[in-house]
């Protein structure tokens, strides 16, 4: 990635940030203890005694703080852009990341691209560091836990010139544990080079519902054992890298029509069926040393017949994870601005009821004010009891002392260059990308095509907007890879549901083509994408499709007229790429489908059961 840049006059020394304050060094001294302190149980007890001696010195609003986790704007903790300032006066009421931690005493920061939080590794490394310091600035100096979610694949808040590994169903797809944890160790350690030291990953939902409008690919598959072996997989190649691992979403998210965070979804599984299908990835990431997992907005009439959303339910978060579980680390919440817990409370109740079913992290609140000032109100009206917080905090400042936040909190512009989007890291993210893609169609064997007999292509598809800002788009990528291996490409971004101006436009380029490759999306059984494959079948030439969201694609496209097609699970370049390999035959077709692909026409039928995948 080249030498570091030169820090603006608003990023503080390298000195600044080693020696923080003289406050900020005691608290350090006072909570890290021996660097063994998780080696045993006398210092383990020790580093608890420490850690409640340091919240016995905490402020009431400096606990209530420690609980939530927020989002704020702008790219720098002490100068962000005018508009990003603008946004947090409107939002929060404060300018900066600096001004939120010194006004609220939040316990952590959540990153966000649509926050203008993640340009690059190196300003991300040192906004990571501006926030540090402003946390040991504090009359009681405490390190941020800052989080991000990086699930990769079709979530990815960051992005090149950081390694993106595939994403869940892909690596479900390979089916490989320890290419599972070579990724999630690479990304990791990437993660921690920039400062983010609590990734909302790996997901645990077990994907069995093919109409899931919100997991889907984000989940490693539909069996449950093989989503619990690959979470295990992940949670310790995360942790490996000395960040917190996440798995979510409790108590699982997978057998769901709607979107939480539009609607309060309602999972019918019995308790029975929860205990063979939802449970087993959640206690396989247990077992694993799982540091947090974070609740789902979801009703589970089976395991709380009041009907709460689990994020606000004691029997499902005490009662099941806690007690029946044996979980005792950190509860995060899914974001509290989501539909889904706001429907049957309001915004003021939300973190209240959160914090007495069994929460310890609280999680972007649309208003951090009001649901700060709720807690705060609770504990003094006597609804929530200071002694319910610290069990709370005391859990998250163990956590920080695991991840060695109170001995070294900051990170080096070096250490980027030396862990992040390395030449090691990008060249195994192709490797484990190319054990992924799956072939399920390949009539007449047309594929695997060569420059020589196919040598003109034309790409046309669907052009999603990159998870990270930082990818694509699809069809430009796809036509990159053919082109870089000796074919001639043609661009004719179509869209995700192409007019017939469009589809015209595609037809007409397809004339003296040698083959077609669609990147299709999501396709329904109205969508537009089934008429743009029919008419380019039409022409004569040879269709190859590329599924490159969900692998249900080639249910509605059966019939259609393609001669080959694909799952590629995300349309990040690393899974494009690997794909457009396997198309020239520059890599074997090793996938095998961690979901089942049910008929159109009668979805009691399966069309391609789990484990399928053509091979050359």
């Amino acid at each position: 990635m080249g030498g570091a840049p030169v820090q603006d006059r608003t990023t503080p020394s390298r000195r600044t940030l080693l020696t923080a304050t003289a406050a900020g060094a005691a608290a350090v001294a006072l909570a890290a203890g021996p660097a063994s302190a998780h080696g045993d149980a006398r210092a383990q007890a020790a580093t608890r005694d420490r850690l409640k001696r340091l919240i016995s010195r905490m402020s009431l609003e400096e606990k209530v703080g420690q609980l939530f986790v927020m989002r704020v704007y702008g790219h720098s903790a002490t100068a962000p852009d005018q508009a990003d300032v603008d946004a947090n006066l409107t939002e929060i009421g404060v300018r900066t990341a600096a001004e939120l931690i010194e006004r609220y005493h939040v316990g952590g920061i959540i990153y966000f691209v649509w926050a203008h939080n993640t340009r690059d590794p190196h300003q991300i490394a040192d906004l990571s560091n501006g926030i540090q310091q402003a946390g040991l600035a504090q009359p009681t100096p405490i390190p941020l836990l800052i989080s991000t979610d990086q699930e990769h694949g079709i979530v990815a808040r960051v992005g090149k010139p950081a390694t993106l590994v595939p994403g869940a169903m892909a690596l479900g797809a390979g089916g490989s544990r320890s290419d599972a944890r070579e990724a999630a160790r690479i990304a990791g350690a990437e993660l921690a080079a920039m400062g983010i030291v609590q990734n909302y990953a790996p997901v645990a939902d077990v994907n069995v519902n093919p109409a899931n409008p919100v997991i889907g690919v984000r989940s490693f598959g539909a069996d449950p054992q093989s989503v619990a072996g690959l979470v295990a997989a992940q949670v310790r190649g995360y942790q490996s890298a000395g960040i917190a691992a996440t798995s979510k979403h409790f108590p699982g998210h997978g057998d769901t029509k709607d979107d939480s965070h539009y609607a309060l979804p309602t999972i019918h599984h019995t308790r029975e069926q929860w205990g063979e299908l939802d449970a087993p990835p959640f206690q396989a990431a247990i077992a694993a040393g799982i540091d947090s997992i974070m609740t789902a907005h979801i009703v589970v009439p089976a395991l709380d017949p009041s009907e709460d959303p689990a994020t606000l339910s004691r029997p499902i978060l005490t009662g099941i994870l806690r007690e029946q579980l044996g979980y005792d680390g950190v509860v995060v919440t899914d974001s509290l601005g989501m539909a889904g817990v706001r429907q049957k409370y309001g915004d003021e109740r939300v973190p209240v009821l959160a914090l007495k079913a069994g929460c310890d992290q609280l999680l972007n609140p649309p208003s951090l004010p009001l649901a700060w000032n709720a807690v705060l109100d609770a504990v003094k009206t006597g609804e929530l009891t200071e002694q319910r917080l610290e069990e709370s905090i005391l859990r998250i400042l163990l956590l920080k002392t695991k991840l060695g936040l109170f001995r070294g909190p900051f990170v080096t512009h070096e250490g980027v260059d030396r862990k992040v989007g390395t030449r090691s890291h990008l060249k195994a993210a192709d490797r484990i990308a190319e054990e992924t893609t799956t072939l399920l169609a390949n009539e007449g064997g047309l594929l695997p095509l060569s420059p020589r007999r196919h040598a003109d292509v034309l790409v046309v598809g669907a052009d999603p907007a990159s998870p990270s800002g930082t990818t694509g788009p699809p069809t430009t990528t796809l036509a990159t890879a053919f082109t870089e291996l000796g074919f001639a490409a043609t661009v004719v971004s179509t869209g995700i549901t192409p007019t017939a101006a469009k589809i015209d436009e595609a037809v007409a380029a397809a004339a003296g083509k040698d083959v077609v490759v669609v990147g299709t999306y999501n396709v329904s059984a109205t969508s537009p994408q089934r008429t743009l494959v029919a008419r380019l079948a039409a022409t004569g030439v040879p269709v190859v499709t590329v599924a490159i969201r969900n692998p249900y694609d080639i249910a509605q496209l059966t019939g259609m007229g393609a001669a080959a097609s694909l799952a590629a699970y995300s349309w990040t370049d690393v899974e494009l790429r690997a794909a457009v390999r396997v198309i020239a035959g520059r890599a074997e077709p090793s996938g095998r489908l961690p979901v089942p692909v049910q008929r159109a026409d009668d979805p009691a039928q399966v069309l391609y059961p789990v484990g399928y995948g053509l091979r050359y």
